[in-house]
């Protein structure tokens, strides 16, 4: 049985949450503000937390960063602003998933077990091993290493992952569903934004080989190095 951690200020929210959580056999833990959520991951081990942005005493974004220093837990963010800023802030600081409210909890399920079935899935089942290199760019899959003329570039998981499998299908057009579906989980409950802010944040640390990810107008992305 998986553990969750509730974190949200509003009593209702971690209700509603709790609800639709037990009922699909999830063990459940609360917290009301963000030191709550860092003192009971440092207390217990939770193999998912759902935690607000908007909190007294340490918001959701310090809470994580704080979380994430201990320990490797998958987090979904929740927040009331969907503004790309705010969902770019918070895949910069590694979470999994960001939920804008008011949502839907049975979205918000089926999110919780994409991001518990991706952390599960052995990472051989993936793709056989491979080191990449095109032009300036070398991809060390295995050792899930990116190195950009020679320097090694820092990333988000989430990042890696959506390289990775841009890189194993590369020249194969490939829709926001596809990738919604192959590198994080979900397809019918996905956002689109998701991708393309993933996708801005990839071009970023890829520097002038961002032009490797090329943008198909109106249906999705795909990896071409060709000049």
């Amino acid at each position: 049985m998986s553990k969750l951690l509730i974190v949200d200020d509003e009593v209702n929210i971690r209700a509603v949450v709790r609800e639709y959580a037990e009922f699909e056999d999830y063990e459940v833990d609360e917290a009301a503000n963000g030191m709550e959520a860092v003192e009971l991951c440092r207390e217990n081990d939770y193999d998912l937390i759902i935690m607000d942005v908007m909190m007294p005493k340490l918001d959701g974004y310090s809470a994580s960063k704080e979380i994430r220093r201990r320990k490797d837990i998958p987090i979904i963010m929740l927040s009331a602003r969907g503004e790309e800023y705010d969902k770019l802030f918070g895949f910069e600081i590694g979470v999994d998933d960001y939920v804008v409210k008011p949502f839907s909890p049975k979205e918000l399920m089926a999110r919780v077990r994409a991001v518990l079935a991706r952390r599960k899935a052995p990472a051989a089942a993936e793709a056989p091993a491979e080191h990449l290199k095109f032009q300036g760019l070398e991809i060390d899959i295995p050792g899930r290493e990116v190195y950009v003329d020679g320097k090694k570039v820092s990333m988000t998981p989430k990042e890696y992952d959506l390289l990775f499998f841009l890189v194993r299908n590369k020249g194969l057009a490939m829709t926001r569903d596809k990738l919604l579906e192959s590198v994080w989980g979900y397809d019918f409950f996905g956002d689109d934004r998701t991708v393309d802010t993933h996708i801005k944040m990839l071009r970023g640390n890829l520097g002038k080989y961002r032009r490797f990810i090329v943008t198909l107008r109106g249906m999705g992305y795909k990896f071409d190095d060709a000049e």
